[in-house]
């Protein structure tokens, strides 16, 4: 188990692979980088990213406010006087107050709207990919979602940790996470009191987040909202505040251990449990490799994590080496996530990412809108990002994406991405088309086997099926000339396969 690849087996095929899941695919030139470095030089170049400079600026809003207070404190003021006031004067202050909370709302709108387009521009152009492909993963583990939280900051400084933690230890992202504002107040940990214990967050730590469920009970609960009493936000501060004075200082039985157990007791004691490494260590191979991995797998890849320290950065790199990594199994048997979907083929057309608006309303109508998760178990993943309807809209996107329009035939079944095609025009962005010399040199744009030969090696890094592969030269055998209409149609059509839907 997880004995290395042998370097005979180093080849196009599994660099292109190591690509698409330590990363997020890239063209053919990116993929013989790769083949040159050889199977151990690749894997440090995604796993030791730290030494990958990333001066990417934050959002210029990406920081606390500093007139939070005065703001909390005139919202006050305006319901203090609402209260008492009457007539005329009590209509004009409920307009003012309206027409703060508009706002509001409109900036955090905006500020969402830029993070998403900023986050997307990162995993597409970033230096760093396998850093943004695991902060990727954790939002998608410890989901949390910005329809609840309601704060750009919030979101931004909670995907920052990610990104900081990414490879980190099991631990220290665990207390990283219970403290972060978001999460304080996606699960009501904020307002978890010790006369009042909240369970929701003592409770997805178990279930969701590193133990699963079946490995603890009711009373293990109940025992955890206590010791986490006190871990709260200042909304003030925007941070993470204890208050020893809402804190149960009684003692507690968690998961075995008994006494005056705290916040950082209660994690520490979660992630000693062997279960914990066999959790993570499972859905981190489902994301990265494939779904449902053998007992004697979990185990090896367990084994490593514990001695490591917890630390995830060698668990990928064995990972990353290992021969069950690259098996026939596992390579190209993964359905395409929306996001997996929109920056893969972003990168392997050498592409500009569409703006943010229309990347968000790509991703919300194929069903993975960045930062707002369906639910606290976050997205089911796998066969279920392939329903009939999101099928039909990866079909009318890669159009838009490669061709800057729709050109599919309307009808009934394709009302949805009609509709989100209309929106896009109305705000009269649509994407330019692909730049077909950027793609092809000039002899495989005048050659049809050539031209076939050069997007199977791009868009799919292997051969098309037979009964495909007929379609597309039938299709090319009907054009006057391989112009860049033909061209672009040619490359939309094998985006519409069902293989370029799998990585």
């Amino acid at each position: 188990m997880l004995s290395a690849l042998p370097e005979t087996k180093w080849n196009v095929t599994t660099a292109a692979h190591l690509l698409n899941r330590a990363g997020f695919g890239g063209p053919p030139s990116e993929i013989e980088k790769l083949v040159q470095l050889g199977l151990e030089q690749a894997v440090a170049y995604f796993v030791d990213f730290e030494r990958i400079p990333d001066s990417t600026p934050n959002p210029d809003w990406a920081k606390p406010d500093p007139t939070l207070a005065e703001k909390l404190q005139e919202f006050r003021k305006l319901n203090q006087q609402l209260r008492r006031a009457s007539g005329e004067e009590k209509e004009e202050l409920e307009k003012r107050r309206r027409e703060m909370q508009r706002e509001q709302i409109r900036t955090q709108v905006e500020q969402m709207m830029e993070l998403r387009g900023w986050w997307l521009n990162r995993m597409v152009k970033g230096p760093r990919p396998l850093q943004e492909k695991m902060t990727l993963f954790w939002h998608g583990h410890f989901a949390t979602s910005v329809q609840k939280v309601r704060d750009a900051y919030f979101m931004w400084r909670q995907n920052d940790t990610f990104r900081r933690h990414a490879t980190g230890n099991w631990l220290q992202l665990q207390i990283a996470v219970a403290k972060d504002p978001a999460m304080l107040v996606w699960l009501d940990q904020a307002q978890s009191r010790k006369a009042h214990p909240n369970e929701n967050y003592a409770r997805e730590v178990m279930e969701l987040f590193a133990l699963g469920e079946g490995h603890y009970n009711e009373s293990d609960v109940t025992e955890a909202a206590r010791a986490l009493t006190g871990w709260t936000l200042n909304r003030v501060k925007q941070d993470f505040e204890y208050r020893s004075f809402i804190h149960d200082g009684g003692n507690k039985t968690f998961l075995g251990k008994t006494g005056n157990l705290t916040g950082t007791d209660v994690l520490q004691q979660i992630c000693a449990q062997p279960q914990s490494a066999r959790f993570i260590c499972t859905k981190l191979w489902a994301f990265l490799a494939s779904e449902n991995p053998s007992e004697e797998l979990v185990t090896a890849l367990a084994a490593v994590f514990t001695r490591s320290g917890s630390n995830f950065k060698l668990l990928l790199r064995a990972m990353f080496r290992s021969e069950e990594f690259y098996s026939e199994s596992v390579i190209r048997q993964q359905v395409k996530s929306p996001v997996q979907w929109l920056v893969g083929s972003v990168r392997v057309l050498e592409r500009e990412p569409p703006p943010a608006f229309q990347c968000n309303q790509m991703l919300r109508t194929l069903g993975q809108e960045l930062f707002a998760p369906p639910n606290v178990k976050g997205w089911d993943g796998g066969l279920a990002w392939i329903t009939t309807n999101n099928l039909l809209a990866r079909y009318n996107l890669a159009a838009l994406l490669v061709q800057g329009e729709n050109t599919l035939q309307p009808d009934a079944q394709r009302r949805m991405a009609r509709q989100m095609h209309r929106r896009m025009n109305r705000m009269n962005q649509k994407p330019a088309p692909v730049d077909v010399e950027k793609l092809l040199r000039e002899e495989q744009r005048r050659d049809k086997s050539q031209l076939i030969a050069a997007l199977e090696k791009r868009l799919l890094q292997g051969k098309l099926r037979e009964k495909q592969e007929k379609t597309l030269r039938e299709y090319l055998d009907a054009q006057s000339a391989l112009d860049a209409h033909a061209i672009l149609n040619a490359i939309r059509l094998l985006m519409s396969t069902p293989d370029f839907q799998l990585t």
